[in-house]
Protein backbone atom coordinates (compact mmCIF):
# COMPACT_ATOMS: atom_id res chain seq x y z
CA UNK A 1 0.00 0.00 0.00
CA UNK A 2 1.42 3.38 -0.67
CA UNK A 3 2.22 5.61 1.66
CA UNK A 4 0.47 8.84 0.99
CA UNK A 5 2.41 11.05 4.12
CA UNK A 6 5.76 9.85 2.59
CA UNK A 7 8.03 13.04 2.06
CA UNK A 8 4.51 15.47 3.21
CA UNK A 9 5.33 18.06 6.43
CA UNK A 10 3.39 20.04 8.61
CA UNK A 11 4.26 23.30 10.25
CA UNK A 12 2.31 24.00 14.04
CA UNK A 13 2.95 27.37 15.09
CA UNK A 14 1.89 27.87 18.64
CA UNK A 15 1.60 31.53 20.90
CA UNK A 16 -1.11 33.28 21.61
CA UNK A 17 0.64 36.20 19.99
CA UNK A 18 0.37 34.92 16.68
CA UNK A 19 -3.33 34.79 16.77
CA UNK A 20 -3.85 38.47 17.89
CA UNK A 21 -1.53 39.87 15.25
CA UNK A 22 1.47 40.64 17.87
CA UNK A 23 4.01 38.60 16.73
CA UNK A 24 4.24 37.83 12.39
CA UNK A 25 5.00 34.63 12.09
CA UNK A 26 7.86 34.57 10.41
CA UNK A 27 8.95 31.34 11.74
CA UNK A 28 6.56 29.37 9.38
CA UNK A 29 7.95 31.06 6.36
CA UNK A 30 11.61 30.09 7.22
CA UNK A 31 10.45 26.42 7.37
CA UNK A 32 8.38 26.41 4.79
CA UNK A 33 11.16 27.56 2.45
CA UNK A 34 13.78 25.28 4.06
CA UNK A 35 11.70 22.34 3.73
CA UNK A 36 10.70 23.07 0.01
CA UNK A 37 14.68 23.56 -0.69
CA UNK A 38 15.50 19.88 0.64
CA UNK A 39 12.63 17.99 -1.11
CA UNK A 40 9.80 17.56 0.99
CA UNK A 41 6.50 19.30 0.58
CA UNK A 42 4.71 21.66 3.32
CA UNK A 43 0.93 20.49 2.80
CA UNK A 44 -0.06 22.64 5.68
CA UNK A 45 0.86 25.50 8.33
CA UNK A 46 -1.03 26.11 11.15
CA UNK A 47 -1.05 28.77 14.17
CA UNK A 48 -2.68 27.95 17.14
CA UNK A 49 -3.04 29.53 20.97
CA UNK A 50 -1.26 28.53 24.40
CA UNK A 51 -4.27 26.05 24.99
CA UNK A 52 -3.61 22.20 25.60
CA UNK A 53 -6.12 20.82 23.91
CA UNK A 54 -5.94 22.59 21.14
CA UNK A 55 -2.10 21.50 21.00
CA UNK A 56 -3.36 17.85 21.01
CA UNK A 57 -6.12 17.93 17.88
CA UNK A 58 -3.55 20.11 16.09
CA UNK A 59 -1.03 17.20 16.52
CA UNK A 60 -3.59 14.30 15.59
CA UNK A 61 -4.70 16.47 12.61
CA UNK A 62 -1.16 16.97 11.39
CA UNK A 63 0.12 13.14 12.02
CA UNK A 64 -2.49 11.70 10.04
CA UNK A 65 -1.74 13.41 6.73
CA UNK A 66 2.30 13.93 7.07
CA UNK A 67 5.17 11.69 7.64
CA UNK A 68 7.43 15.29 9.83
CA UNK A 69 5.33 17.62 11.86
CA UNK A 70 7.19 20.59 13.24
CA UNK A 71 6.38 22.78 16.12
CA UNK A 72 7.30 26.34 17.12
CA UNK A 73 6.79 28.06 20.22
CA UNK A 74 6.29 28.14 23.92
CA UNK A 75 9.14 26.45 25.35
CA UNK A 76 10.46 28.81 27.52
CA UNK A 77 11.03 28.86 31.18
CA UNK A 78 7.57 30.97 32.03
CA UNK A 79 4.22 29.80 33.11
CA UNK A 80 2.42 30.54 29.73
CA UNK A 81 4.99 28.24 28.10
CA UNK A 82 2.42 24.58 28.19
CA UNK A 83 4.10 22.86 24.94
CA UNK A 84 6.25 20.43 26.81
CA UNK A 85 4.05 19.10 29.46
CA UNK A 86 1.71 19.31 26.59
CA UNK A 87 3.94 16.79 24.45
CA UNK A 88 5.03 14.59 27.60
CA UNK A 89 1.06 14.11 28.05
CA UNK A 90 0.67 13.58 24.30
CA UNK A 91 3.06 10.98 23.96
CA UNK A 92 2.31 9.19 27.46
CA UNK A 93 5.87 10.11 28.44
CA UNK A 94 6.97 11.45 32.22
CA UNK A 95 9.61 14.60 32.42
CA UNK A 96 13.09 13.21 33.19
CA UNK A 97 15.96 15.28 33.89
CA UNK A 98 18.94 15.78 31.18
CA UNK A 99 22.41 16.41 32.12
CA UNK A 100 23.09 16.73 28.51
CA UNK A 101 20.91 19.71 28.06
CA UNK A 102 21.79 21.39 31.21
CA UNK A 103 25.43 21.10 30.28
CA UNK A 104 24.65 22.97 27.51
CA UNK A 105 22.42 25.73 29.12
CA UNK A 106 25.14 26.30 31.67
CA UNK A 107 27.91 27.03 28.83
CA UNK A 108 25.60 28.90 27.45
CA UNK A 109 25.78 31.58 30.50
CA UNK A 110 29.07 31.26 31.31
CA UNK A 111 29.73 32.77 27.58
CA UNK A 112 27.56 35.34 28.08
CA UNK A 113 29.07 35.99 31.59
CA UNK A 114 25.27 35.51 33.58
CA UNK A 115 24.50 33.93 36.78
CA UNK A 116 21.98 30.65 36.10
CA UNK A 117 18.52 30.73 37.98
CA UNK A 118 16.76 28.07 38.87
CA UNK A 119 14.27 28.49 36.76
CA UNK A 120 16.58 28.49 33.71
CA UNK A 121 17.98 25.03 35.34
CA UNK A 122 14.43 23.69 34.69
CA UNK A 123 15.10 23.84 30.90
CA UNK A 124 17.16 20.60 31.43
CA UNK A 125 13.98 18.37 32.45
CA UNK A 126 12.63 16.74 29.28
CA UNK A 127 9.81 14.24 27.98
CA UNK A 128 11.54 11.16 28.69
CA UNK A 129 10.60 9.55 25.16
CA UNK A 130 12.15 12.95 23.15
CA UNK A 131 16.05 12.92 21.87
CA UNK A 132 17.06 16.31 23.22
CA UNK A 133 17.53 18.43 19.98
CA UNK A 134 20.48 20.97 20.71
CA UNK A 135 20.10 24.65 21.23
CA UNK A 136 23.64 26.80 20.58
CA UNK A 137 21.22 30.05 21.18
CA UNK A 138 18.76 29.98 23.98
CA UNK A 139 17.94 27.82 27.36
CA UNK A 140 15.17 25.77 25.30
CA UNK A 141 16.72 22.69 24.03
CA UNK A 142 14.24 20.98 20.73
CA UNK A 143 12.54 17.89 21.42
CA UNK A 144 12.38 14.89 18.41
CA UNK A 145 9.85 12.56 19.14
CA UNK A 146 8.96 9.76 17.03
CA UNK A 147 5.36 7.75 16.94
CA UNK A 148 3.78 5.49 14.37
CA UNK A 149 5.93 6.32 11.69
CA UNK A 150 5.69 10.27 11.84
CA UNK A 151 8.59 12.56 13.43
CA UNK A 152 7.56 15.38 15.63
CA UNK A 153 10.09 17.91 16.39
CA UNK A 154 9.46 20.56 18.66
CA UNK A 155 11.58 24.14 18.62
CA UNK A 156 11.92 27.37 20.59
CA UNK A 157 9.79 30.38 19.28
CA UNK A 158 12.68 33.06 18.88
CA UNK A 159 13.28 32.92 15.53
CA UNK A 160 17.18 33.30 16.30
CA UNK A 161 17.33 30.13 17.99
CA UNK A 162 14.74 28.16 15.83
CA UNK A 163 16.52 28.80 12.75
CA UNK A 164 20.03 27.77 13.67
CA UNK A 165 18.75 24.73 15.44
CA UNK A 166 16.61 23.71 12.30
CA UNK A 167 19.53 24.18 9.78
CA UNK A 168 22.34 23.32 11.62
CA UNK A 169 20.47 19.76 13.39
CA UNK A 170 17.28 19.02 11.71
CA UNK A 171 17.33 19.74 8.29
CA UNK A 172 20.10 17.29 7.77
CA UNK A 173 18.36 14.26 9.60
CA UNK A 174 15.31 15.31 8.13
CA UNK A 175 16.95 15.21 4.23
CA UNK A 176 18.65 11.30 5.36
CA UNK A 177 14.82 10.10 6.34
CA UNK A 178 13.10 11.84 3.19
CA UNK A 179 13.85 9.60 0.51
CA UNK A 180 16.38 11.47 -1.96
CA UNK A 181 13.61 14.15 -3.41
CA UNK A 182 15.44 17.02 -4.85
CA UNK A 183 13.69 20.13 -5.26
CA UNK A 184 14.72 23.72 -7.47
CA UNK A 185 13.02 26.77 -8.39
CA UNK A 186 13.99 29.84 -10.75
CA UNK A 187 11.99 33.06 -10.26
CA UNK A 188 11.63 35.49 -13.51
CA UNK A 189 11.13 39.12 -12.45
CA UNK A 190 9.13 41.03 -14.73
CA UNK A 191 7.80 44.46 -14.78
CA UNK A 192 5.13 46.71 -16.73
CA UNK A 193 1.99 44.23 -17.01
CA UNK A 194 0.07 42.58 -14.78
CA UNK A 195 -0.43 39.13 -14.11
CA UNK A 196 -3.73 38.62 -16.11
CA UNK A 197 -1.86 39.77 -19.10
CA UNK A 198 1.01 37.49 -18.46
CA UNK A 199 -1.26 34.26 -17.81
CA UNK A 200 -2.61 34.63 -21.20
CA UNK A 201 0.61 35.45 -22.77
CA UNK A 202 2.13 32.35 -21.58
CA UNK A 203 -0.67 30.20 -21.51
CA UNK A 204 0.00 27.52 -23.96
CA UNK A 205 3.32 26.77 -22.25
CA UNK A 206 2.39 27.12 -18.96
CA UNK A 207 -0.19 23.94 -19.71
CA UNK A 208 2.54 22.37 -21.38
CA UNK A 209 4.68 21.79 -18.59
CA UNK A 210 5.59 18.16 -17.35
CA UNK A 211 3.93 17.06 -14.48
CA UNK A 212 6.68 17.71 -12.03
CA UNK A 213 7.15 21.17 -12.28
CA UNK A 214 4.46 24.06 -11.44
CA UNK A 215 4.44 27.84 -12.17
CA UNK A 216 3.07 30.52 -9.05
CA UNK A 217 2.12 33.81 -9.95
CA UNK A 218 3.07 36.09 -7.11
CA UNK A 219 2.47 39.69 -7.83
CA UNK A 220 3.02 43.11 -5.69
CA UNK A 221 2.62 46.39 -6.69
CA UNK A 222 4.96 47.22 -10.26
CA UNK A 223 6.20 43.49 -10.40
CA UNK A 224 4.31 39.72 -10.94
CA UNK A 225 7.72 37.39 -10.39
CA UNK A 226 7.25 34.16 -11.98
CA UNK A 227 8.44 31.16 -9.87
CA UNK A 228 9.00 27.71 -11.82
CA UNK A 229 9.29 24.97 -9.36
CA UNK A 230 9.87 21.46 -9.59
CA UNK A 231 10.65 17.97 -7.63
CA UNK A 232 12.02 15.15 -9.04
CA UNK A 233 14.52 12.27 -7.84
CA UNK A 234 16.82 12.59 -10.52
CA UNK A 235 18.89 15.98 -9.76
CA UNK A 236 20.83 16.22 -13.30
CA UNK A 237 17.21 15.83 -15.01
CA UNK A 238 15.10 18.55 -12.53
CA UNK A 239 17.99 21.01 -13.69
CA UNK A 240 17.82 20.51 -17.20
CA UNK A 241 13.83 20.68 -17.44
CA UNK A 242 13.72 23.79 -15.65
CA UNK A 243 16.69 26.21 -17.63
CA UNK A 244 14.52 24.49 -20.52
CA UNK A 245 11.58 26.13 -19.43
CA UNK A 246 13.01 29.10 -17.93
CA UNK A 247 14.44 29.52 -21.64
CA UNK A 248 11.25 29.34 -23.19
CA UNK A 249 9.18 31.27 -20.79
CA UNK A 250 11.72 34.26 -21.41
CA UNK A 251 11.82 33.63 -25.37
CA UNK A 252 7.37 34.38 -24.95
CA UNK A 253 7.67 37.81 -22.81
CA UNK A 254 11.01 38.77 -23.30
CA UNK A 255 10.02 43.06 -23.40
CA UNK A 256 8.75 42.73 -19.66
CA UNK A 257 11.74 40.36 -18.28
CA UNK A 258 14.34 42.36 -16.29
CA UNK A 259 16.09 39.70 -14.48
CA UNK A 260 15.86 36.59 -12.26
CA UNK A 261 15.76 35.45 -8.47
CA UNK A 262 14.40 38.78 -6.35
CA UNK A 263 16.64 41.06 -8.69
CA UNK A 264 16.15 44.06 -7.71
CA UNK A 265 14.74 47.05 -10.75
CA UNK A 266 16.89 49.62 -9.19
CA UNK A 267 20.09 47.16 -9.11
CA UNK A 268 19.43 46.85 -12.69
CA UNK A 269 19.39 49.87 -13.78
CA UNK A 270 21.67 51.17 -11.90
CA UNK A 271 24.44 48.36 -13.63
CA UNK A 272 23.11 49.26 -16.97
CA UNK A 273 24.05 52.96 -15.85
CA UNK A 274 27.82 51.76 -14.71
CA UNK A 275 28.06 49.81 -17.73
CA UNK A 276 27.04 52.05 -20.43
CA UNK A 277 29.23 55.17 -18.12
CA UNK A 278 26.04 56.86 -18.05
CA UNK A 279 24.14 59.84 -15.16
CA UNK A 280 20.78 59.79 -14.51
CA UNK A 281 18.54 62.77 -12.48
CA UNK A 282 15.15 62.59 -11.04
CA UNK A 283 12.68 65.67 -10.67
CA UNK A 284 9.88 64.27 -8.39
CA UNK A 285 6.43 65.71 -7.69
CA UNK A 286 3.79 62.72 -7.30
CA UNK A 287 6.95 60.13 -6.21
CA UNK A 288 7.71 62.32 -3.54
CA UNK A 289 11.77 61.17 -3.90
CA UNK A 290 10.84 57.74 -3.69
CA UNK A 291 12.91 56.85 -7.26
CA UNK A 292 15.48 58.57 -5.84
CA UNK A 293 15.67 56.78 -2.59
CA UNK A 294 15.63 53.54 -5.00
CA UNK A 295 18.28 54.77 -6.37
CA UNK A 296 20.03 55.29 -3.49
CA UNK A 297 19.22 51.87 -1.72
CA UNK A 298 22.01 50.28 -3.94
CA UNK A 299 25.42 50.75 -2.70
CA UNK A 300 27.49 52.28 -5.37
CA UNK A 301 24.76 54.40 -6.80
CA UNK A 302 26.98 57.43 -6.81
CA UNK A 303 28.75 56.63 -9.74
CA UNK A 304 26.26 57.36 -11.85
CA UNK A 305 23.33 59.40 -9.86
CA UNK A 306 23.64 62.95 -9.64
CA UNK A 307 20.48 64.21 -7.74
CA UNK A 308 16.81 65.23 -7.48
CA UNK A 309 14.79 67.54 -7.22
CA UNK A 310 11.44 66.99 -4.87
CA UNK A 311 9.19 69.76 -6.74
CA UNK A 312 6.51 68.80 -5.03
CA UNK A 313 4.63 72.46 -5.32
CA UNK A 314 4.55 74.36 -8.24
CA UNK A 315 6.58 77.04 -7.11
CA UNK A 316 8.85 74.63 -6.87
CA UNK A 317 8.92 73.34 -10.33
CA UNK A 318 8.72 76.91 -12.04
CA UNK A 319 11.98 78.08 -9.57
CA UNK A 320 13.90 74.72 -9.66
CA UNK A 321 13.54 73.01 -12.99
CA UNK A 322 12.60 76.10 -14.72
CA UNK A 323 9.18 74.86 -15.82
CA UNK A 324 7.40 77.81 -17.53
CA UNK A 325 4.14 79.10 -15.29
CA UNK A 326 2.25 78.98 -18.85
CA UNK A 327 2.90 75.49 -19.23
CA UNK A 328 0.92 74.79 -15.51
CA UNK A 329 -1.14 77.86 -16.08
CA UNK A 330 -2.84 76.30 -19.63
CA UNK A 331 -2.36 72.26 -19.34
CA UNK A 332 -2.13 71.52 -15.07
CA UNK A 333 1.11 69.89 -13.34
CA UNK A 334 -0.07 67.32 -14.38
CA UNK A 335 0.09 66.92 -18.03
CA UNK A 336 3.16 66.23 -20.73
CA UNK A 337 3.94 69.01 -21.31
CA UNK A 338 4.83 69.78 -17.30
CA UNK A 339 6.38 66.62 -16.72
CA UNK A 340 8.71 66.94 -20.10
CA UNK A 341 9.59 70.13 -19.11
CA UNK A 342 10.62 69.01 -15.35
CA UNK A 343 12.69 66.51 -17.01
CA UNK A 344 14.47 68.57 -19.04
CA UNK A 345 14.64 70.98 -16.60
CA UNK A 346 16.21 68.13 -14.06
CA UNK A 347 18.40 66.78 -16.91
CA UNK A 348 20.12 70.32 -17.50
CA UNK A 349 20.41 71.37 -13.30
CA UNK A 350 22.49 68.39 -12.62
CA UNK A 351 24.14 67.67 -16.24
CA UNK A 352 23.19 64.00 -16.18
CA UNK A 353 22.72 61.82 -19.75
CA UNK A 354 19.24 60.96 -18.18
CA UNK A 355 16.85 62.46 -15.99
CA UNK A 356 12.80 60.71 -14.93
CA UNK A 357 10.27 63.01 -13.96
CA UNK A 358 6.79 62.39 -12.51
CA UNK A 359 3.67 64.14 -11.67
CA UNK A 360 0.58 62.54 -10.64
CA UNK A 361 -2.54 62.23 -8.77
CA UNK A 362 -1.39 60.01 -6.13
CA UNK A 363 -4.67 59.99 -4.05
CA UNK A 364 -7.06 59.57 -2.01
CA UNK A 365 -8.35 62.75 -3.51
CA UNK A 366 -7.56 65.45 -5.87
CA UNK A 367 -8.97 63.55 -8.65
CA UNK A 368 -11.43 64.99 -11.38
CA UNK A 369 -13.14 63.37 -14.49
CA UNK A 370 -10.48 64.56 -16.62
CA UNK A 371 -7.79 63.37 -14.33
CA UNK A 372 -9.36 60.89 -11.79
CA UNK A 373 -6.62 59.85 -8.80
CA UNK A 374 -4.01 57.57 -9.97
CA UNK A 375 -3.29 59.16 -12.98
CA UNK A 376 0.03 59.64 -13.44
CA UNK A 377 2.43 61.40 -16.11
CA UNK A 378 6.20 59.93 -16.58
CA UNK A 379 8.57 61.55 -18.70
CA UNK A 380 12.27 60.64 -19.61
CA UNK A 381 14.84 62.74 -20.69
CA UNK A 382 17.59 61.53 -22.61
CA UNK A 383 20.66 62.44 -25.04
CA UNK A 384 18.16 62.28 -28.13
CA UNK A 385 15.57 63.99 -26.86
CA UNK A 386 12.63 63.77 -24.66
CA UNK A 387 9.54 60.59 -24.23
CA UNK A 388 6.84 60.46 -21.99
CA UNK A 389 3.44 58.71 -21.28
CA UNK A 390 0.15 58.64 -19.36
CA UNK A 391 -0.71 56.13 -16.69
CA UNK A 392 -3.54 55.18 -14.31
CA UNK A 393 -2.25 53.40 -11.52
CA UNK A 394 -5.63 52.82 -9.22
CA UNK A 395 -6.77 54.37 -6.43
CA UNK A 396 -4.15 53.62 -3.38
CA UNK A 397 -1.51 56.45 -2.34
CA UNK A 398 1.05 53.95 -1.41
CA UNK A 399 0.73 51.77 -4.42
CA UNK A 400 0.50 54.43 -6.67
CA UNK A 401 3.60 56.11 -5.77
CA UNK A 402 5.42 52.31 -5.75
CA UNK A 403 4.24 51.43 -9.33
CA UNK A 404 5.08 55.14 -10.90
CA UNK A 405 8.83 54.46 -9.46
CA UNK A 406 9.25 51.66 -11.11
CA UNK A 407 7.25 52.10 -14.16
CA UNK A 408 9.67 55.13 -14.27
CA UNK A 409 12.80 52.91 -13.63
CA UNK A 410 11.48 50.40 -16.53
CA UNK A 411 11.10 53.07 -19.06
CA UNK A 412 14.62 54.18 -18.30
CA UNK A 413 16.03 50.14 -18.46
CA UNK A 414 14.29 50.02 -21.81
CA UNK A 415 15.59 53.20 -23.16
CA UNK A 416 19.22 52.11 -22.32
CA UNK A 417 18.84 48.63 -23.77
CA UNK A 418 17.38 50.00 -26.78
CA UNK A 419 20.44 52.50 -27.04
CA UNK A 420 22.92 49.60 -26.94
Amino acid sequence: MENTKAGKAEIISIGDELLIGQVINSNAAFMGEQLSMNGLIVGRISAIGDDEQEIMQALDEAAARAQFVFITGGLGPTADDITKPALCRYFNTEMVFNQEALDQVEALFRRRGYPMSERNRQQAWLPASCKAVRNVHGTAPGMWFEKDGVVFVSMPGVPFEMKTMFVDEVIPEIRRRAGGMHYLQKTVMTTGVGESFLADRIKEWEEALPAFMKLAYLPQPGIVRLRLSGRHQDEHLLQTRLTEEVEKLVSLIPEVVYGFDDLLLEEVVGQLLQTQNMTLSTAESCTGGYIAHLITSIAGSSAYFQGSVVSYANQAKMELLGVAEELICDHGAVSKQVVEAMASGAQQRFHTDFALATSGIAGPDGGTEEKPVGTTWIALATPDGVVSERFQFGEHRGRNIRRAALTALNMLRLAIINKQ
